[in-house]
């Protein structure tokens, strides 16, 4: 059993308590208490290149990453650097993270929010958006393609943007022929837990130019996010390199600095 299929049992035995406890028609109703959904798609199609800043304790490969006793203040933190969206990790037992957490960091900023998780259900993408989010993660190496193609309509029906994490060619094929015109190509091997920082110079190419192309996994500073952009990203999503730091407000506006070199602009 591969690291990423260990994690969706988990995530299963998870979500049926959470079912449980709610039900899908009290999640819409939650849903629709909501304000609308915060569209990212206008800042990410911008000149240069966009920062997803992540809030994230933990990770399977790293183990503990941070102690964050006030994701919402992290998120703060982010916002003022400049982040164009918060990513929030929702996954307990791997990750450390809670719905909780999205909660609170919707209460806090005003700029499109991540629900980071292991999606595998329409329930889950009704629980992102009670809780305020206005993107989702949808894995492709956790989908069958029905399912993908289905999610993706879903999430978009509810207000959601849907990220399409890839990270090998059939998988960007996959995504394309689902739909996706947010691709995340994830250095990391989430069967494997290894990392290629090649990943996203090999994939980026069978990405569609009308597709907005975010890199995720390996940004440890400005230099990352220029080289990645040469190589077509649209948006880098950064959050090990900002939970360890010391700073992470200045860290991510060096982030959103480098993004905005002059010899990044006008790529669209």
């Amino acid at each position: 059993m591969s690291v990423l299929d260990e994690i969706l049992v988990g995530v299963a035995e998870d979500l049926e308590t959470r079912m449980a406890a709610t039900s899908l028609d009290d999640l819409k109703q939650q849903a629709s208490r909501q304000p609308p959904a915060l569209d990212p798609m206008p800042a990410f199609r911008s000149d240069g290149v966009s920062v997803i800043a992540e809030v994230k304790r933990s990770s399977p490969s790293e183990g503990k990453l941070a102690t964050i006793k006030d994701p919402a203040a992290l998120a703060a933190d982010y916002a003022a650097g400049g982040a164009a969206a918060i990513s929030v990790l929702t996954e307990e037992r791997r990750f450390g993270g809670t719905l909780a957490d999205l909660r609170a960091v919707r209460g806090t900023v005003d700029v499109p929010l991540l629900r980071k998780d292991f999606i595998t259900t329409s329930y889950q993408l009704w629980e992102a958006r009670a809780a305020g989010a206005d993107m989702a993660l949808l894995i492709v190496a956790a989908l069958e393609q029905i399912a993908l193609e289905s999610l993706i309509e879903r999430a978009r029906s509810i207000g959601l943007t849907p990220l399409v994490e890839v990270n090998d060619e059939a998988e960007v094929h996959r995504a394309v022929d689902a739909g996706a015109n947010l691709i995340g190509v994830n250095a990391r091997n989430l069967k494997t837990l290894e990392v290629d920082r090649g990943t996203f110079d090999r994939l980026a190419p069978l990405i569609p130019d009308t597709a907005v192309k975010v890199a995720a996994s390996g940004v440890r500073g400005p230099r990352d996010v220029i080289d990645y952009a040469k190589s077509g990203a649209n948006v880098v999503l950064v959050g090990e390199t900002l939970v360890r730091g010391d700073d992470p407000r200045a860290t991510v506006a060096d982030l959103v600095a480098a993004g905005a070199h002059p010899a990044l602009q006008h790529r669209w």
